[in-house]
């Protein structure tokens, strides 16, 4: 299946920011419910080894993706983690509610970080969740490059694959936003005026979930780009699939290589 860089609503500048926020919202929900990541708890502590420090640099965060369940998790195997959420659109609100409820390893910046150029003060693990099909292939070529420039270890994951299957189960997410919708915290009047009386948000995640899959990236995609790197020879790739909670993870890892 062709890959196909069709626009995704939440990637829009002028589209509303309280409904981004309600997208990114159900994302996070449905990957703490359904605790899609935590098969990869291994691989995100090789990597803080990798970056000799303890902190991972979460990039293009959305409302948190699935760190309440990995957290508690991960924060066994390392003493003193930090987790810093960051996204080019940054949901406050969600950071907030996720650093009161998860605690002490977490942490946000405020202000936009771009994930093709990160501050090079944002040292440790780079993390990506269900984000890195949002950007275009040259874009998500710097987004490496720039990982193996600064010489940070960096792991993304997606959940989901660009092919037919997926493309059939994406057709019932709507059933799943107006199912899940009351359970969502914190609980907004919004969040149901825009879902069952004027339903947006059905459409608006049912539209960006369908683009998703057609914009992910394969496993050979992901293999090409690390190739292509420029003083890539100095990082080790794996990229493969693992099976986590009730699915599977696309995953691309690299890490310097040790001299």
């Amino acid at each position: 299946m062709k890959r196909l860089h069709l626009f995704e609503f939440e990637d829009l500048p002028w589209f509303p920011a309280f409904l981004r926020d309600y997208g990114t919202d159900f994302l996070q929900f449905m990957a703490n419910q359904f605790d899609f990541y935590k098969g990869i708890v291994p691989l995100l502590k090789i990597g803080l080894e990798k970056s000799g420090t303890s902190t991972i640099i979460d990039l293009a965060s959305g409302g948190g993706g699935g760190w309440l369940k990995l957290v508690g998790r991960l924060r066994e195997r390392v003493p003193g983690l930090k987790i810093v959420l960051t996204d080019y659109y940054p949901n406050l609100k969600a950071f907030e509610r996720i650093k009161k409820v998860g605690g002490d390893p977490f942490t946000y910046i405020s202000e936009p970080v771009n994930a093709l150029d990160v501050p090079e003060e944002l040292a440790g693990l780079r993390t990506q969740f269900l984000s890195f099909h949002h950007f275009k292939p040259e874009q998500a070529q710097q987004i490496l490059q720039n990982a193996v420039d600064r010489g940070m270890p960096i792991a993304i994951f997606e959940v989901q694959e660009r092919n037919w299957k997926y493309l059939l189960q994406h057709s019932f997410s709507p059933i799943s936003v107006l199912l899940t919708t009351p359970f969502i915290r914190p609980f907004k009047w919004g969040r149901l005026l825009f879902t069952y009386l004027l339903p947006i948000l059905p459409l608006f995640i049912y539209w960006d979930g369908l683009v998703s899959v057609l914009r992910t990236y394969t496993l050979e995609e992901m293999e090409a780009m690390t190739r292509a790197l420029k003083g890539g020879e100095r990082f080790s790739w794996e990229i493969n699939r693992i099976k986590s909670g009730p699915t599977q993870v696309l995953y691309a890892f690299g890490y310097p290589r040790e001299e």
